[in-house]
């Protein structure tokens, strides 16, 4: 961690710009956003423009490609997860625990229905002390 500063909420280690792929979108283009964008997982919003799910490159390789489908074919909506998420207000060690509840490594940050940030392994890297970040890798990680 490189400032003074102890990051209190979710705002606080959040990257902010997250973009969505409508549902209706295909895989390849999901893809293509993901290299783009440099990112491994974006969130599936409805034709609302609302978040419905998450989906990762790893989703796109061993639930599509992998499965013998059609990249080209598959939407993202037909793959998205559940989607597990936290307000901007929430605090870091919420956030944190809800990543380890749920075992993710990605974490959308939400405005009523709108998706505002993201929350990442390298946003927790940059923005937590070295104990917090060890012992959240241990929870997601660790095969006790």
């Amino acid at each position: 961690m490189t400032s003074e500063h102890t990051p209190e909420t979710a705002r606080d280690v959040m990257s902010t710009g997250a973009e969505c792929i409508g549902a209706h979108e295909t895989l390849d283009r999901a893809a293509q956003m993901m290299r783009a964008n440099g990112v491994g997982a974006l969130p599936v919003c409805g034709p609302d423009d609302r978040v419905t799910g998450i989906i990762t490159d790893r989703d796109i390789v061993v639930k599509c490609v992998a499965a013998g489908h059609d990249p080209a074919r598959v939407t993202a909506g037909e793959l998205a997860t559940g989607l597990v998420w936290v307000t901007a207000d929430t605090s870091v060690e919420e956030a944190l625990a809800r990543m380890e509840a749920h075992q993710i490594k990605r974490l959308p940050v939400m405005d009523g229905d709108r998706i505002i940030g993201m929350i990442s392994e390298a946003d927790l890297a940059r923005h937590l002390p070295d104990d917090q970040l060890a012992e959240f890798v241990h929870r997601v990680y660790g095969t006790d």
